[in-house]
């Protein structure tokens, strides 16, 4: 059973910063693409970040030069570093990989279960 669990959401004001971790555990052969996501109730799900297994990423236009994410392949973990943070950065963040379960299986996607991040003064 694999999962993925966010951590680092929580309460800051604006102008802030947190790191958001996401590590993947449970049985699987590779990790491939990892993305963060976000939501805010009544608004579609952005797509806020994302990179390749290799390090190429890529960011959404209203986070770029403000968010940065990477990754440690041998530690299974994304990371999404938020600085500058403003209020309309609130929202529940998650985290999504695409990942082989065994040397012989399709690629599978897996979300975690989110961890809200609340900029306010």
């Amino acid at each position: 059973q694999v999962q993925l669990v966010e951590s680092g959401g929580g309460l800051v004001q604006p102008g802030g910063s947190l790191r958001l971790s996401c590590v993947a555990s449970g049985s699987f052969f590779r990790i491939y693409d990892m993305e963060w996501y976000r939501q805010v109730p009544g608004k579609q799900r952005e797509l806020v970040a994302h990179i390749s297994r290799a390090g190429s990423a890529g960011h959404a236009d209203s986070v770029k030069g403000r968010f940065t994410i990477s990754r440690d392949n041998s530690k299974d973990t994304t990371y999404l570093q938020m600085n500058s943070l403003k209020p309309e950065d609130t929202a529940v963040y998650s985290c999504h990989a695409e990942l082989q379960t065994s040397t012989t299986s399709t690629l599978a996607q897996y979300w975690g279960q989110g961890t809200q991040v609340t900029v306010s003064s």
